[in-house]
């Protein structure tokens, strides 16, 4: 960084101007991938089938898209999302939409990478309910349909396996991003893109400390190696109303999946985009409004009590990182053989 820009960036801050300060990053417009899964039209259009299809699950009812529902939020709506058998999981379905700017998936980090997680739910007796992963691709291998859409999108041979499927399925999810919000687009030099109210809030965002841990393109914390998870404890302040009144240290956070002590309510940081579309909120899913969510955060991570308007402007400041959706459209399946599901 040359020394001009430097001293620009330091007269912003000691002028009160947050809003100019570098902390301010748009949302990419296309999202990384690995250098072993190269993005691909191919394989986007086999991913996109994959992901829609219930049969990947034990009894052909619950697909990805149940969960997490690209025709609007990215999630389902549920405090806890439903699976086979209508069985209730634990935590709240976080939102697909810009999951491919995450530094690990899962509230808990348990998977490194998209084509990682892809791998979870199938399995899961909970969501889908499949005896195992090899399940799953023979289920697939079951369908001819499937074959020359594999072949088109990893060469022809011996292609179905639970591999190329989470490729597949993770190639379609780097795609679900939303890289020009208003926020976006005012961060890209249109200063008439975001109104007065949400600049008060991105003001008041940045000066009560939120960007403390949503800060990047995604509000999702700093970009990270692969596999390496930016978490935060939650709640950090447990002398309030809010930890019992929506049992916030009631689940042990990532504690549950690696077995350390000090992992205890330990999360990975949640993008904060798309939240006018993602209700009800945290891993709990028992918080139902925005501006009761802004108030929890205050006060369980800042030890803050907003004022209403502070809350008002804050929240106004979150709509303008909510959409433009890129359009979806439901992909043709191929047929089911007669007598596949049980």
């Amino acid at each position: 960084m040359n020394k001009l820009k430097l001293l620009a960036i330091l007269f912003s801050l000691l002028s009160g101007n947050a809003l100019a300060a570098e902390q301010w990053q748009a949302l990419p417009k296309t999202a990384p991938a690995p250098v072993d899964n190269p993005t691909t039209p191919e394989k986007v259009e086999l991913g996109k089938m994959l992901y829609f299809d219930p049969r990947i699950s034990s009894n052909g009812t619950v697909s990805c898209f149940s969960c997490h529902n690209v025709m609007e939020g990215g999630d389902d709506h549920r405090p806890t999302s439903i699976g086979v058998h209508d069985q209730a999981g634990g935590r709240n379905a976080p939102t697909v939409w810009n999951a491919a700017f995450h530094s690990v998936q899962f509230w808990d980090g348990r998977a490194a990478t998209l084509e990682e997680q892809a791998k979870g739910p199938p399995a899961n007796p909970i969501e889908m309910g499949m005896t195992d992963l090899d399940a799953v691709a023979q289920r697939i291998q079951t369908i001819p349909g499937y074959k020359p859409y594999f072949d088109k999108a990893f060469g022809k041979g011996e292609n179905i396996n639970i591999d190329t499927i989470a490729k597949a399925i993770a190639s379609y999810e780097r795609t679900l991003i939303t890289p020009n919000t208003a926020y976006d687009r005012y961060v890209r030099g249109d200063k008439k893109a975001m109104n007065a109210q949400q600049l008060r809030g991105m003001q008041k965002f940045a000066d009560n400390g939120c960007v403390a841990c949503h800060s990047g393109a995604n509000f999702n914390g700093p970009s990270m190696p692969v596999g390496v998870g930016f978490y935060q404890k939650f709640p950090t302040f447990t002398d309030n109303s809010y930890v019992t009144r929506y049992g916030l240290t009631d689940d042990d956070g990532r504690m549950a999946s690696t077995g350390k002590v000090e992992d205890k309510n330990m999360w990975r940081v949640p993008t904060l985009r798309n939240l006018t579309y993602t209700a009800p909120y945290m891993h709990t899913g028992n918080v139902n409004s925005l501006d009761e969510a802004v108030r929890l955060m205050a006060k369980t991570q800042l030890n803050k009590s907003l004022k209403e308007r502070d809350v008002a402007d804050i929240v106004a400041f979150l709509g303008s990182i909510s959409g433009e959706f890129p359009q979806q459209t439901m992909p043709r399946l191929p047929a089911t053989p007669g007598g596949m599901i049980d």
